[in-house]
């Protein structure tokens, strides 16, 4: 079973520093490289890394171009990522990973008071409850696709069936794959935004059952 991180607490999502990023959604449980050069972002990453290491990755909405360097409207719901890896460079950019660690809805944004980055007010989106048989007989059935995939796949297999296998809880375990195989910026978002593990697990699952039916022939029924 894979470390799960902490989940933020009420006092770093009382401020929490958010970098808008275009069609970028940071899941639970995936990674995301980051290379920080505005010198706004240089000032967040150094205020993560000498406090919570927590920053809100926001999904810029569209249209943000005429308003990139004010504050551009970003989709409410964004996750949450910690900051597993750091480097800063010469000329003071920064090399970043972070792992996704929660999901989480903006209440609000906060005065500027002296950064030059946006902070929010957010809350912890809570999963729904769900029949524990249901999401155990989906996970499984998320663990078998995801076998079949890694056996046709260029590069990546072990790792694929190690992912899988690397969370207990089920919907934790559709956020990792998903977070590795899904790549449109707004199917991203809507399994970011959706709080019943269910919807994910079947959502995740539809998406492996396409990459395998387009990678070895597949009878339609993959699933």
């Amino acid at each position: 079973m894979r470390e799960t991180l902490p989940p933020p607490d009420s006092a770093a999502l009382a401020a929490l520093p958010i970098f808008p990023l275009p069609n970028c959604v940071l899941l639970p449980g995936g990674l995301l490289p980051l290379h920080v050069f505005e010198p706004r972002y240089r000032e967040l990453t150094r205020d993560c890394l000498a406090g919570s290491h927590l920053m809100g990755v926001a999904r810029l909405r569209p249209g943000y171009e005429t308003s990139y360097y004010g504050r551009p409207p970003v989709y409410e719901r964004c996750g949450v990522g910690r900051i597993i890896c750091s480097e800063e460079l010469p000329d003071g950019r920064f090399a970043l990973l972070l792992r996704g660690v929660a999901r989480v809805e903006i209440a609000r944004e906060l005065p500027v008071e002296q950064r030059s980055y946006r902070r929010v007010e957010a809350r912890m989106l809570a999963d729904a409850n769900v029949d524990p048989r249901d999401a155990v007989d989906h996970h499984r059935r998320l663990i078998a696709l995801c076998d079949r995939l890694a056996e046709v796949i260029d590069q990546g297999g072990p790792q694929l069936r190690d992912l899988v296998r690397a969370f207990d809880e089920p919907g934790q375990c559709a956020d990792a794959i998903a977070a590795a195989l899904v790549m449109d910026a707004d199917a991203r978002q809507e399994l970011l935004e959706a709080c019943d593990p269910m919807i994910r697990l079947q959502r995740t699952l539809g998406h492996v059952s396409h990459m395998l039916c387009e990678l070895a022939p597949c009878d339609g029924n993959v699933n």
